[in-house]
């Protein structure tokens, strides 16, 4: 695979950002706080509906799973697509999600991992990404899945000021557009807010209401 000279701009500017945050801390931190969620959930709670319209909780956890192990893969070189595919939750669905999120925290840990180049075959079947474009995106996804799980639960996710300053430029560097109206596009098209309240602004730039579920 080459690298795509393609690549918009906005997500060039992610390669920057290893220059100025510790982004693989920053990822396992949103991982971990993703993990505490889960831990919290019930086998009642898997048929509740999400912020991810066509998602219930039991959805969106075999694609977290799926992801985390999707990324490991990609940070070692492996850009088999069927690596990508969901699996069944298990019967216990909080151990299955927390063995995924600790092998994804353990993969991005490696020495060098920002140097690699990573076939994200969910992303692009023809090029590479860089690895701080690739865990850049991977720490995006897990700060929201984390607001998306904790507002399903009714709880509230908490985030120090460190995690989301270094998320929110993430949150604008992803394409908008047509892009975001295709089927299964991983974000829906930006929400208008008021609040002042940064996460509350990047969800709603990523397409969800930050007042879900009303």
């Amino acid at each position: 695979m080459a690298t795509d000279p393609n690549i918009s701009a906005e997500l060039r500017t992610l390669d920057a950002l290893q220059d100025t945050v510790d982004l693989v801390a920053l990822d396992a931190a949103a991982v971990r706080t993703s993990i505490d969620l889960v831990e919290q959930l019930t086998a009642a709670d898997l048929s509740k509906p999400t912020p991810c319209a066509e998602w219930t909780l039991h959805g969106l956890l075999t694609h977290m799973i799926a992801q985390h192990y999707g990324f490991a893969a990609a940070s070692r070189g492996d850009g088999d697509p069927v690596l990508w595919k969901v699996r069944a939750l298990g019967a216990d669905p909080v151990q299955s999600y927390r063995d995924a999120a600790e092998h994804v925290i353990e993969a991005f840990a490696e020495p060098g991992v920002l140097d690699r180049k990573f076939p994200l075959a969910e992303f692009s079947a023809d090029y590479e990404f860089s690895g701080a474009q690739a865990v850049s995106f991977h720490f995006i996804d897990y700060v929201v899945h984390s607001w998306d799980v904790a507002k399903t639960l009714g709880l509230t996710v908490q985030f120090d000021d460190e995690l989301i300053e270094a998320v929110f430029p993430v949150a604008q560097a992803v394409p908008g557009g047509d892009i975001r109206l295709a089927p299964g596009a991983a974000f829906g098209p930006e929400v208008a807010w008021s609040s002042a309240d940064r996460l509350d602004q990047i969800v709603a730039m990523l397409g969800r209401s930050p007042e879900w579920p009303r």
